[in-house]
């Protein structure tokens, strides 16, 4: 009976423009099924797939399409796949960019940088001239900070606070750790933190975290009981497993960034529950003495489709280290990207 009631209520909405860019790659394989299933909207909301990909991807890009279609999603409502930019952009509501230009073996940082800011310039473009007009945009192609920040450059009229990057995935790592080590659900673990950067200077912090006992919420530190663990271990794991599953797998993570891509857009458009905070790449307003202007991941509450930074934790002198040496890389990225720009 629920599954009649919720087909009922999908047919009284009218369907949500998803744009995935970089949708014939691994992470846009696993990450548009999971948007046309409803794990990204809601299991109520019909969605129409916007697919855009570069022009040696197309024929690759049209079997994700004949694949959709053969998976017969009750809530997909169209697909369209694409190489034109515009035509991807046009009346989207959310943005998941997943395409970029990944570092190759010889390169250095800024020939990355250079080539990311001429793919996010185009699409930044394309977004604020034909997008829906308050579209949600979430960059998750590496450095995602800084392609976020880019991308805000060239798209001035879509508010800062509607361009985001994925640290979600970080964010749900460190959940991992803590149920492993712990051995309880990962569902009993809440508010870590991720600071900073996607990257290997993040910041992964349980000071506030708890875990749901029988007895009642219970502090992340008290139950592991190993402070060098915290410290040591345990951040590193987190900073590194990118790397680990790509040596495991000898492919990047696809699965896993995708299910975090579609946990950051739900909690952002349908909220976060109450007493709970995620890791979103946000722009930074300075709070917790992170300099202003750079994409940076703080904890955060959403409602009503805003994420507000969560105000008032302590940071302890360990912490404070952490949080500016990861600022210090955006800081460093932030010039590199300014100085690619002309």
């Amino acid at each position: 009976m629920w599954f009649i009631l919720l087909y009922l209520k999908s047919m009284a909405k009218n369907p949500v423009r998803v744009l995935v860019t970089g949708a014939a790659g691994q992470i846009g394989y696993a990450l548009v099924p999971m948007i046309a299933r409803g794990v990204m909207l809601g299991p109520d909301q019909p969605v129409i797939l916007h697919m855009l990909d570069i022009p040696p991807a197309a024929e690759a890009l049209n079997g994700v399409k004949m694949e959709l279609v053969d998976a017969a999603f009750p809530l997909l409502k169209g697909v369209v796949a694409t190489t034109d930019v515009v035509e991807a952009c046009t009346g989207v509501s959310v943005a998941v960019m997943v395409g970029g230009f990944p570092r190759k073996e010889g390169m250095e940082r800024k020939d990355v940088m250079t080539k990311n800011v001429s793919i996010y310039k185009s699409q930044a473009s394309a977004l604020e001239k034909h997008a829906a007009a308050n579209c949600k945009v979430l960059v998750v192609a590496n450095p995602a900070n800084t392609n976020a920040l880019i991308l805000k450059e060239y798209a001035p009229s879509i508010p800062e606070k509607n361009i985001t990057c994925l640290t979600r995935l970080d964010h749900n790592r460190a959940l991992g750790q803590i149920s492993e080590r712990l051995n309880i659900q990962v569902s009993d673990v809440k508010n870590v933190i991720i600071w900073g950067n996607h990257s290997s200077s993040q910041y992964p912090d349980v000071n506030h975290a708890t875990v749901k006992t029988p007895s009642g919420e219970k502090p992340v530190k008290e139950l592991v009981g190993d402070e060098a663990w915290l410290h040591g271990e345990f951040i590193a794991t987190v900073q590194q497993r990118g790397a680990a599953i790509i040596k495991a797998r000898k492919l990047s993570s696809a699965l896993s960034a995708a299910s975090s891509a579609c946990d950051h857009i739900r909690d952002w458009v349908l909220g976060t529950p109450q007493g709970t905070w995620v890791s979103m790449g946000v722009y930074s307003d300075g709070s917790y003495k992170v300099p202003a202007g750079l994409i940076y991941s703080f904890p955060v509450t959403c409602q009503n489709g805003e994420w507000k930074i969560v105000q008032g934790l302590s940071i302890d002198e360990f912490s404070r280290k952490k949080l500016d040496l990861t600022a210090e890389e955006l800081s460093e990225e932030k010039a590199l990207a300014y100085s690619c720009l002309s």
